[in-house]
């Protein structure tokens, strides 16, 4: 219990960062010691990827503008849960980003 709240305090900084796009990669490789800071980088790598995949589809006339404004705003929602729970200390899981975070190695 005392190293979970040790890994929370020394990781919380880099856990909230981890959801400002590609910063996430920076938590993956300065504290990939820290489980906490690392389970959080991994869904903010995975939200930062599908950020850029919105983005690459916004070449698409008409509907890939649409899709790139609805992205977004649905990622930054997101983000914005993700920094939440990192700032409460919380590892919750965010539905379908975690499962794909998951699968992830380092």
């Amino acid at each position: 219990m005392a190293e979970l709240q040790k890994d929370v305090e020394e990781g919380k900084f880099f856990a909230v960062i981890s959801y400002l796009g590609f910063l996430c990669i920076v938590a993956l490789l300065l504290k990939k010691d820290n489980k906490f800071a690392v389970t959080h980088a991994k869904q903010g790598l995975v939200i930062f990827v599908l950020e850029v995949a919105c983005f690459i589809l916004s070449i698409i006339p008409f509907l890939g503008w649409i899709l790139s404004r609805v992205g977004v705003a649905f990622f930054g929602i997101i983000s914005l849960w993700g920094i939440l729970l990192a700032l409460m200390g919380s590892q919750e899981r965010i539905p379908v980003i975690s499962d794909i975070a998951d699968k992830i190695v380092i």
